[in-house]
């Protein structure tokens, strides 16, 4: 009985001794989420004013071709500025939620 109390006293006094040492997990996640919010904010809009540009030249294109193929690059022009508007909307939306997420502020 009591090499198994002080088996448990020494357990409990290993793991609290490293608590000291320990790295919060917060930080981790907080400098993860700085990272993806800046990358965010990096690339998504250059790629959304690419769809706008790739959507212009698809209409453009469209326009001198045929009434089926006009057609089609419509279609493909809409979708192109619709992914632009969304690549947008993300890049507005995300920093709000990503700090939600964190808890805190974090650094765009």
């Amino acid at each position: 009985m009591k090499f198994g109390r002080a088996l448990m006293l020494a357990f409990a006094l290993a793991l609290l001794m490293g608590i000291p040492f320990a790295n919060t997990p917060t930080s981790k996640l907080k400098q993860a989420l700085t990272d993806l919010c800046q990358g965010l904010n990096q690339l998504v809009p250059v790629a959304a004013m690419l769809m706008v540009l790739l959507a212009s030249v698809i209409y453009a294109t469209g326009q001198m071709m045929g009434a089926e193929t006009r057609a089609r690059a419509n279609v493909w022009a809409t979708s192109a500025l619709t992914g632009a508007l969304i690549g947008i909307l993300i890049s507005v939306i995300a920093p709000a939620v990503l700090q939600t997420i964190a808890g805190s502020s974090i650094a765009c």
